[in-house]
């Protein structure tokens, strides 16, 4: 950058056009919200056909467009922001650099040197001659230069270097700016048509990648996370940020800003959406790059035509790509059901989805928080963490969705009883859990692992809901067979003042909480509910009981226990979420603080 463009560069009109895009990223997510929450649900609550689904489509591309406008846009706003900011200290040691230069009467040339007058002490009735210095950006150079001008005699000459150094310091930085976000704004630029693609979704991954390395020294003015820190303190430091702050790390940090217990739900689900779309856009890439799969048969070439054996070049394919393709099938599985859950907004009266938390690789398995309902603003809360052999690839498989599924019958259960109160159930798989019975969901390390986790979530769900109302919510925990034993753990996390960690523990098909007694949960016996179901179920918790996860060989729905056996009319294992159920009404009962509708044994 030269001179002259320097001296007319005005920051301002950068940040204005920053603005510009920051407004139309907050419009776009207003429309894709709109669409998704308000049109789409209210159609698909009152409307049903193939019309309707066709039309549901063209909005879902729709809101996908909008999604892609917000995440883009909002790169283009913190790109222009950070290029101002670079730009602005460049211009103020300029400006400052020629108004010193101007107070003495230098005349600063088109190429940034420094002409100075005559002056000094007269030798021979002649003062020392003027001159020029050129700037210099060199240390080596720029210390030797400086030398010099102190030994001359002329004291113009060391002023006129320090002015002509600084402005080239200044030509030097801002060139450095234009050179950094000239070209990465330019790649900052969608296809022309009005299809996302999942190459679209990938690109604005890579996209993000460069601008926040560009952006390092302009984030560092932004105040990082605390380390280690409490949900409260998350939740004050982000309180403490402007709003262009806070637009700026959810652009350029989406995934680190997703997973902080405390920060407001819609935030964590925002950044979370955003780190969703782009990993499913790089996994399907990804998958789609892979080369067709060979015949995996032929008949044996050197023996009798009668043996089948494996080809070789499917052999070839299977070792280079065989793994690899079942687990970015398995792992797009698992992310296209929380799309589908967010595409179900609506049905059946079924509320916003709020993503809380997503890892599509921790441990291989994946991890995923999503709620039903805004915990921040709801007066009962559940959460209900799932047991052995659950993966994001899973989670909305088996009956009716899997895990999402079950979580969204309880919250039509609970509005059924309590339809005037705002009803928040949350799927919470955020721990490694076991990946066979035996001998994986035989230890408590699982537990061990995952409980101050659940614990810290839990926490941060209170702190976000008593920011956002000045209140805590009703809580119920609820624990499935393994997850049950991560709940029990949870309970005994927190320190000595923290108090229970919920309202509610109610627990089904548990082998074990690590304790014996209710009352060891933290809460009162009178809050504590289980229930279990015969067949398979029974082995759980028989099993459980022996193998030490069950304390002292006990389990929840043990009477010594001390806590409330419901009734259940659970056929096995996994029916306590089943229609229309006894054991499903019964948990509505406890989340909606109904107890007088719990059915015991």
């Amino acid at each position: 950058m030269d001179l002259a463009s320097l001296r007319s560069l005005t920051p301002s009109e950068f940040e204005d056009a920053a603005d510009g895009y920051r407004s139309t990223s907050t419009m776009a997510a207003q429309a894709k919200d709109n669409l998704e929450n308000q049109i789409s649900a209210k159609m698909r609550e009152a409307l049903e056909g193939e019309a309707v689904n066709a039309a549901l489509g063209e909005l879902r591309k729709l809101t996908e467009n909008f999604h892609y406008i917000q995440v883009e846009c909002g790169l283009v706003g913190t790109a222009l922001n950070a290029f101002a900011s670079e730009a602005r200290s460049a211009k103020k040691k300029l400006d400052t650099a020629l108004a010193d230069a101007e107070a003495r009467k230098f005349t600063v040339g088109p190429d940034g040197s420094v002409s100075y007058p005559a002056a000094g002490d007269k030798v021979d009735g002649r003062s020392p001659k003027g001159g020029t210095a050129g700037g210099l950006t060199d240390d080596t150079a720029n210390a030797i230069a400086r030398q010099a001008a102190g030994f001359d005699p002329n004291p113009n000459y060391a002023f006129a270097q320090d002015c002509a150094d600084r402005i080239a310091e200044a030509l030097k930085e801002a060139t450095e700016a234009d050179q950094k976000w000239a070209p990465a704004l330019r790649k900052l630029k969608a296809d022309d048509d009005l299809t996302v693609s999942a190459e679209d979704w990938a690109d604005a991954q890579k996209d993000m990648a460069a601008v926040r390395e560009s952006a390092d020294d302009y984030l560092a003015d932004i105040k990082a996370p605390p380390k280690d820190g409490s949900p409260n303190d998350n939740a004050e430091w982000w309180k403490g940020f402007s709003e262009q702050e806070k637009a700026d790390y959810v652009a350029l940090r989406p995934a680190s800003l997703g997973a902080l217990d405390g920060l407001p739900s819609d935030v964590r689900d925002e950044a979370n959406r955003t780190v969703l779309a782009e990993t499913r856009g790089k996994y399907q890439m990804e998958l789609d790059s892979i080369p067709p799969e060979p015949s995996k048969y032929v008949r044996n070439p050197s023996g009798s035509s009668s043996v089948i054996v494996h080809s070789v070049d499917w052999e070839k394919w299977n070792e280079k790509y065989g793994d690899r393709q079942k687990h970015l099938e398995f792992t797009l599985k698992g992310m296209n059901a929380v799309q589908d859950r967010f595409d179900r907004t609506g049905e059946g009266g079924l509320p916003e989805a709020y993503l809380l938390g997503f890892h599509p690789e921790s441990n291989g398995d994946g991890r995923i928080i999503l709620a039903n309902g805004n915990p921040d603003t709801a007066d009962h809360t559940a959460v209900y963490v799932p047991g052995t052999k659950s993966k994001l690839g899973k989670i909305g498989d088996g009956d009716e969705f899997g895990d999402l599924g079950r979580t969204e019958r309880l919250w039509t259960e609970s509005d059924k009883l309590s339809p005037e109160k705002e009803i928040s159930t949350i799927t919470w798989f955020d721990y490694n859990a076991p990946d066979n019975i035996v001998p994986e969901a035989t230890r408590g390390s699982y537990a061990d692992e995952g409980g101050p986790k659940l614990r810290q979530f839990l926490d941060g769900n209170r702190t976000a809901h008593e920011y956002a109302t000045g209140s805590s919510a009703h809580t119920t925990v609820i624990g499935h067979s393994y997850g049950s034993t991560v709940v029990g753990v949870a309970s005994q996390s927190g320190g000595m003042l923290d108090g229970p960690m919920a309202d509610d523990i109610l627990v089904a098909g548990s082998p074990g909480m690590q304790v014996n007694r209710a009352v060891d949960l933290g809460i009162r016996p009178e809050h504590m509910w289980a229930m279990g179901a015969p067949g398979d179920d029974f082995g759980v918790r028989l099993g459980g009981s022996l193998v030490g996860l069950g304390d002292n060989t006990i389990v929840p729905t043990d009477e010594v226990f001390g806590g409330n056996i419901m009734k259940s009319d659970s056929p096995d294992h996994s029916g306590f979420w089943d229609d229309d159920s006894q054991s499903l009404r019964n948990q509505a009962a406890v989340v909606t603080e109904q107890y007088q509708w719990v059915k015991l044994e």
